[in-house]
């Protein structure tokens, strides 16, 4: 049914749920898990003080290392549980094109994914990858969502 599964993952609690649901379900059906975790840049600005820019770059070894430390967490787990697992970290300042590019490029059948649940202004200002990959994925997505909805 599904091969090859691809599980965003962003390091929180309610991702973390997510990974182990979409564990259980790859080795149900013997697919194989695509984790992806993808470190969203600042984009560059300019400082108030001074004429000068600040350097976004400082940063993305830091967001590269945690993205990549949070693929290899779920690597890990699925490795235990006997699930095949390629982990993939990496820049964008898009997760959901992110997410979605990853998906088509690795051939993923499927997307299984969290929802943080953000309701109201939280969601206004944080905006939702989870919408914006289902809005404009290919691939079907299976969302998964936060037991305790953030306000």
């Amino acid at each position: 049914m599904y091969d090859r599964i691809l599980v965003p993952t962003d390091g929180s609690d309610v991702s973390a749920a997510a990974e182990r649901a979409a564990i259980a379900f790859a080795r149900a059906l013997g697919s194989e898990v695509v984790v992806v975790a993808v470190g969203q840049p600042r984009l560059p600005a300019a400082s108030a003080e001074a004429a000068m820019a600040i350097d976004p770059g400082l940063d993305d070894a830091a967001l590269l290392a945690a993205a990549n430390e949070h693929a290899q967490r779920v690597a890990t787990a699925a490795a235990a549980a006997g699930v095949r697992c390629t982990p993939i970290a990496l820049l964008d300042y898009s997760p959901a094109e992110a997410i979605i590019a990853t998906a088509e490029d690795r051939k993923c059948d499927l997307i299984f994914m969290a929802s943080h649940g953000r309701r109201g202004l939280s969601r206004l200002l944080a905006g939702s990858v989870t919408q914006q990959v289902l809005a404009e994925s290919r691939v079907p997505v299976l969302v998964m969502r936060a037991a305790h909805p953030a306000p």
